[in-house]
């Protein structure tokens, strides 16, 4: 099980006042030496957090893989082109959400198409792709026929029930969907809306590679530090997977 810390919200801080600190590409540094296993940013069309400044330099010092979120937009895929991060994941976006509200809408030809003209790029760029998408059978297979090497499940609905039985149904449908995409070929990550309080059912289901978590982390991090929210989120992981 890897994990990815998603630094957006370090930068949605500094965005507050428009000034240079606290600095993601700092945070990145301290999640890394708190035990990430890669880095995540999302550089959304509006620029609300992250900032092109911020993946230049991700791009160049991070130790870790860089997972680079975007739409799939001939500007932000230019970017990915040229930065070659070790994986671009195709997200949603919209201007007025607070944050992404769910999977990639993969039913409609044009979508697919627009998708698929973005991922011809990446691949033929040599970079590694992945879709964030619901957990669904026809997501997964939409995934699989678009040639993306793994999907990332979302799991805000799961994140989001507000009763136990709310919840393991949820659940269990992320079970299903990781069960479903290894059995298709695709590799499994998931996130959004994780926390040190939810994570650990979603961290113990054996199909599923790599998490995303940001917000909570970057929470914790305010009050003990970033390597010490990082640790304590990687350990929760570890113990996840124990026997």
């Amino acid at each position: 099980m890897r994990l990815f810390i998603n630094i957006d919200h370090v930068a949605t801080v500094r965005q507050a006042r428009k000034t240079d600190e606290p600095d993601p590409v700092r945070a990145a540094v301290l999640a890394e030496l708190g035990g990430a296993d890669g880095i995540t940013v999302h550089l959304r069309q509006d620029r609300r957090h992250i900032q092109d400044r911020d993946v230049e330099l991700l791009a160049r010092t991070v130790r870790t893989p860089l997972n680079l979120e975007v739409a799939a937009v001939a500007e932000m895929v230019d970017l990915a082109e040229r930065l070659g991060p070790h994986q671009v994941t195709l997200v949603p976006e919209n201007r007025e959400e607070v944050t992404t509200e769910g999977g990639l809408a993969l039913g409609s030809p044009v979508a697919r198409d627009r998708l698929g003209s973005a991922l011809d790029r990446l691949h033929s760029a040599g970079v590694r792709t992945s879709l964030f998408v619901d957990p669904t059978k026809e997501a997964l297979e939409a995934s699989v026929a678009l040639g993306v090497a793994a999907v990332e499940l979302h799991t805000g609905e799961y994140a989001n029930a507000i009763d136990p039985v709310s919840r393991q149904l949820e659940l269990q449908r992320l079970v299903d969907a990781a069960v479903g995409g290894r059995e298709l070929g695709l590799d499994v990550h998931a996130g959004h809306g994780l926390t040190y309080e939810n994570v650990t059912p979603v961290a113990a289901i054996p199909e599923i590679e790599e998490l995303n978590i940001g917000h909570s982390v970057v929470s914790r991090a305010v009050l003990t530090g970033m390597e010490a929210a990082v640790r304590h989120m990687a350990q929760l992981l570890r113990r996840a997977r124990r026997p």
